[in-house]
């Protein structure tokens, strides 16, 4: 009897146990190959204070700022972050891993690179960006300010930004969440085993990258990014010779005519919305092409044959009392009705999902009957 409590005494070198069986042994020889865990199993897994180290911190404040910079170039152009956990924990593993692979030549080299230090560098770089977007920079914050209000003549509220109030609304921001996380973590993901997309994405790239065939993979995906990043940082060099002003050059290239160009219907040539739509799904593309013909195309037309009547014609269409008032609470209508359909849409799945989970947990377990096949026990992936 092993320590398995299984017989056959004998363990193999990949770490089961002969089994007189030989589906069971191919199937102990699939889940061997399968299993990511197997690769890391000699590995001691290092203590919280060794995960936070000064090069995780240093890198972690690097790509924070870059990505920062994304982050704000996006929300002022395209509206629409994608998810960067991919690329921070693509590029935090490469900038660690030749950090350390020079000082492993030279000799200086105290600790290795593990898999738990990625995960920090991904989790503050992802966090730091997030509170880019979730903060209000390229929306709220600055539009709460003097200079805003001029631009639509109600110059009569106002509030100018100043670190001091904006440290604590971002304080509250960034850690209110952590008072619901907490417990729904416990629940949803550890009790009830819910799959996280974004984290269970990002932890299968990170195991892969540690792993010697991911190693050479996270190489050449670091070569791919790099190539595209050049050819997008040259072209957009190449563009700004031929930018004279906020609406000329490339940027705003009358392709449909200067008629349609007057209702915003141009093509601008900037590699940041292909990338972006490259990410999203079709259906964010579709929705946004629609959106943008049914809105600047049809309704703001429309609504501007009515001037004089259902506005002031004297009134300039940047006044929220004229044509700027219909487009921004029309758009806020809409974004409300549909946020709060898919609200009440995930609420209700949510719930429902959560009900069938604790019917299962609380049903009376069957006797094995002895012509049965014996329960499912757990993965060594999930045991770890």
């Amino acid at each position: 009897m092993d320590r398995n409590g299984r017989r056959g005494g004998v363990e193999e070198e990949s770490g089961f146990d002969e089994d007189p069986n030989p589906k069971d042994d191919k199937k102990a020889a699939g889940e061997d190959v399968m299993s990511i865990e197997r690769v890391f199993d000699m590995q001691e897994v290092p203590s919280w204070r060794r995960q936070l180290t000064v090069r995780a911190f240093v890198v972690s404040f690097v790509l924070s700022v870059l990505f920062s910079f994304i982050v704000m170039k996006l929300n002022l152009t395209t509206g629409i972050i994608p998810s960067l956990n991919v690329s921070a924990g693509l590029l935090g593993f490469f900038f660690v891993k030749t950090w350390t692979k020079m000082l492993q030549k030279s000799g200086l080299l105290r600790q290795a690179f593990t898999r738990q230090e990625n995960t920090v560098i991904q989790t503050c770089v992802v966090a730091s960006s997030g509170i880019t977007f979730s903060g209000g920079f390229g929306s709220y914050m600055f539009g709460m300010s003097e200079a805003i209000a001029r631009q639509s003549d109600d110059t009569s509220d106002y509030k100018n930004p100043s670190l001091g109030w904006m440290f604590g609304f971002l304080f509250i921001v960034s850690f209110l969440g952590l008072f619901s996380v907490v417990p729904l973590r416990k629940i949803m993901i550890i009790d009830f085993k819910l799959t996280y997309p974004s984290g269970t994405a990002t932890a299968h790239l990170i195991n892969s990258f540690h792993t010697p065939e991911g190693a050479k993979l996270a190489k050449k995906q670091v070569k791919a990014l790099g190539k595209f990043f050049s050819l997008s940082f040259l072209w957009g060099f190449f563009q700004w010779f031929f930018t004279a002003g906020d609406d000329c050059g490339f940027a705003n290239f009358p392709t449909f005519g200067l008629k349609a160009y007057k209702y915003k219907f141009y093509f601008d040539f900037s590699t940041t919305y292909i990338g972006v739509g490259m990410i999203c799904p079709y259906i964010v593309n579709i929705s946004l092409l629609l959106g943008g013909i049914l809105s600047w195309g049809l309704m703001w037309p429309l609504i501007e044959t009515r001037k004089g009547d259902w506005y002031g014609a004297k009134l300039p269409s940047s006044n929220m009392h004229g044509l700027q008032g219909y487009k921004v609470f029309i758009a806020i209508a809409m974004i409300l009705g549909d946020g709060l359909y898919n609200f009440f849409k995930v609420l209700g799945r949510t719930i429902s999902g959560l009900f069938h989970q604790v019917r299962q947990k609380n049903a009376l377990p069957v006797a094995d009957h002895p012509s049965t096949e014996s329960p499912k026990q757990l993965s060594y992936d999930d045991q770890r």
